[in-house]
């Protein structure tokens, strides 16, 4: 079965490196300029480096259905840029998953494959995509839902160590993003992270940056930069696939393997066998 992910970042990542683990051939489909700051453990950053390995699977940036081959042919997951979802109608997938995450909808919908599955708010489960998976940490996250949306963005982070809002850091205005520090770096508050433009970018608490923004990249004003973690003895984090990611995965997954019971009969038995 092919699956065609609709972005290649940190959390997107998670349920690639899962749907990928099982068996499942994958194409992702990216921006030309991902923005992910979790950048060494996000497929998406391959779109600038041409190569991104993470806990030892291989995505690859390619530019045709030619390349797109010879990676499957190599068991390596290809990237390409198309935000626009092209090669959706030129590959008509089985199963489509949305994992941009931007909290909207960027032209997602049910008719794209025979399974839909789009990730956090944004999407209506029954109208937009079959199933919804709820993104928000906390009780639900990972939930299925197939009436209905997820729970709306709150605009504040996810709490890791104690801390929410103050790990996340932001631009204060527009301009070409220059990095000083790196990830896996230990940071002190006030601490120059880089600058846009002459404004520097400080640290907003101790601890380890796991995420910084690409060293050149075109910002906006409020545009996320970088995530400090608090846990200063959690440095194979920043290049390991968090629970979030993993968890989100596995609740694609899931909900791949219930669409697919659903299906029943002819349908079924395509990915089943005939005793399905």
């Amino acid at each position: 079965m092919l699956i065609i992910v609709r972005g290649a970042g940190d959390l997107a990542t998670g349920v690639i490196y899962r749907l990928y683990k099982s068996g499942f051939k994958i194409l992702a489909l990216e921006a030309e300029k991902p923005s992910a700051i979790r950048r060494s453990v996000a497929f998406s950053e391959c779109i600038y480096t041409i190569e991104q390995n993470i806990e030892g699977v291989k995505a690859k940036k390619v530019n045709n259905l030619k390349e797109i081959e010879e990676c499957w042919q190599k068991k390596e997951i290809p990237i390409v840029v198309d935000p626009k979802a092209q090669y959706i109608d030129i590959l008509k997938p089985d199963i489509v998953v949305d994992a941009i995450i931007a909290k909207k909808n960027y032209g997602t919908n049910i008719k794209m494959a025979p399974i839909t599955i789009a990730l956090g708010p944004g999407f209506i489960a029954g109208k937009d995509v079959n199933i919804v998976i709820e993104t928000m940490r906390g009780h639900n996250l990972g939930r299925l839902i197939f009436e209905g949306e997820a729970l709306a963005n709150t605009g504040e982070p996810g709490e890791i160590g104690g801390v929410t809002k103050e790990r996340v850091i932001y631009s204060n205005n527009e301009g070409t993003f220059k990095a000083i520090k790196k990830i896996g770096d230990f940071i002190k508050r006030d601490e120059i992270l880089g600058y846009v433009e002459n404004t520097p970018i400080y640290a907003t608490i101790d601890g380890l940056l796991r995420g910084i923004i690409s060293d050149g990249y075109v910002v906006k004003s409020k545009f996320k930069i970088a995530d400090i973690d608090p846990r200063l003895n959690q440095y194979d984090n920043c290049f390991t696939i968090s629970d979030k990611a993993r968890s989100l995965g596995g609740s694609v997954l899931e909900g791949i393997l219930s669409e697919l019971q659903k299906m029943g009969g002819k349908n079924g038995s395509k990915y089943f066998g005939e005793d399905f």
